[in-house]
């Protein structure tokens, strides 16, 4: 009985270790994911880009534009690149919340 036991854990048809390894990819592929949001912080800070930032809000980047242009949101302007402090969303996006009535 022991050595069926050893054998099946050996060739891998035994289903706890086929749970085991379905487990581990499981994990694998969610560390994975969770790398790829990784956002590291300058100064404690973190910045999203142009394309970032409409997708979050689920706006044009024209939209966005209009929104630099008219002073809606603070910016930061590098080269040719757009950023958007984290912070800076975020307080214009509680000073223009509306509560329900």
């Amino acid at each position: 009985m022991e050595s069926d036991n050893i054998r099946l854990l050996s060739t891998g048809s035994d289903p706890r270790v086929m749970d085991y390894f379905s487990a581990l990819a499981t994990l694998s592929s969610r560390v994975d994911e969770l790398r790829g949001r990784f956002r590291p912080t300058l100064f404690g800070e973190s910045y999203y880009s142009d394309s970032e930032l409409a997708a979050m809000l689920k706006v044009s980047r024209r939209s966005l534009q209009d929104y630099r242009n008219n002073g809606t949101i603070p910016f930061i302007r590098l080269g040719g690149k757009i950023l958007y402090r984290r912070s800076d969303i975020e307080r214009v996006l509680e000073k223009n919340y509306t509560a329900s009535f």
